[in-house]
């Protein structure tokens, strides 16, 4: 199937595995990109020099395209840059939106620049600057998100610029990608989707908390970093959610003591990191703390399997996936069903 994705990428079908922080490393994104969609590495949760050993893996496991996903305010962005431009990485793909000045180095160095946005301001903004296609995602999807669901935020954005938009939020299927090509996007992107196959690296017990979670199981909270925070509701949020002031500030230091002999980082760098992830909201003491803590919190649960103290930042389509299928099973199986949604034929009947 080609679309204006496929056709920028160099990818074989209209498919992109996000950049998930834990989750999105070299084995996952190689399998993606193997499978004929554009995989996503991850890399805020890495030093760069562990960037530049996760780009060579995959590299050494892949011939397709793949991208890295950044963070535009990290204070070694423009290494980062770099190291993504020596390297020959196809993509640079950007949570919150790069400036003019960086899109416009990673351009002229023939890297495709795809940031995500969750409003059609935003959208606009990053095409203006000269964005090659942008990742538009609803309320609907995981980790942070905005609260406009992607059928209504997805035309408006598809109406108001001239690049190629990719759908993301609450995707998980054939019929998914068809409804998104109906409304004019490129293609569509999926975290939850790719994080519960068998090429992922998130332990079982983890994903076995996924596979059970009902519709009714996945909430937005504001207790973990101030910000709308979509994920699985666990014994960690749900103390979160009943704590008070004090209780959550006297919680979120005894967190903080223990994920900063992981982190590395003294108090007041771990309020540094917690103001500036602020993003101008109004945070408590316990918020600052835990937004500093917050890769540790998703390390927590997605690497070392603690369901009882990590983040599980989840779409609300974990509620209706049922099954741990390889990348390649997976596409293959989205692409088959694609098909036959535009042939006007019915599902095919589970196995």
């Amino acid at each position: 199937m080609e679309t204006p994705l496929t056709r920028l990428v160099g990818v074989r079908h209209p498919l992109v595995q996000t950049g998930m922080g834990w989750v999105a490393g070299p084995r996952l994104v190689s399998a993606a990109a193997n499978a004929g969609a554009l995989g996503i590495l991850a890399s805020a949760t890495m030093t760069v020099e562990q960037l530049r050993a996760a780009v060579r893996e995959v590299k050494s496991r892949t011939d397709a395209p793949f991208g890295v996903n950044l963070r535009a305010d990290a204070g070694d962005a423009a290494e980062r840059v770099r190291l993504i431009v020596d390297e020959g990485v196809r993509v640079a793909s950007f949570a919150l939106a790069p400036s003019r000045e960086l899109i416009a180095r990673l351009k002229d160095a023939g890297v495709v620049v795809i940031p995500s946005v969750g409003a059609r301001r935003h959208a606009e903004k990053v095409a203006a600057w000269g964005a090659d296609a942008v990742v538009v995602q609803g309320g609907e999807g995981g980790g942070h998100t905005g609260n406009v669901a992607t059928t209504v935020l997805l035309p408006q954005v598809v109406d108001a610029v001239g690049i190629p938009v990719i759908a993301a939020g609450g995707f998980f299927d054939g019929r998914g990608l068809v409804a998104a090509l109906a409304y004019g996007a490129a293609g569509i992107a999926m975290g939850t989707r790719f994080l519960l196959t068998s090429d992922s690296t998130v332990p079982p017990a983890v994903q076995a908390r996924y596979l059970a979670a009902a519709v009714k199981d996945i909430t937005v909270t504001t207790k973990v970093d101030g910000l709308p925070h979509r994920m699985l509701r666990s014994e960690l949020v749900e103390t979160l959610e009943r704590s008070g002031r004090t209780t959550a500030l006297l919680r979120a230091v005894r967190h903080a003591a223990s994920f900063r002999k992981l982190s590395g980082l003294s108090w007041a760098q771990m309020v540094r990191d917690g103001l500036a992830m602020r993003h101008g909201k109004d945070l408590t003491w316990s918020q600052v703390l835990l937004a500093a803590n917050t890769p540790m919190l998703l390390k927590a649960s997605m690497v070392e399997g603690r369901t009882d103290l990590g983040v599980m930042a989840s779409g609300q389509v974990a509620g209706v996936i049922e099954d741990l299928p390889s990348c390649a099973e997976l596409v293959d199986r989205v692409m088959a069903e694609a098909s036959r949604t535009l042939a006007g034929l019915p599902p095919e009947a589970p196995d």
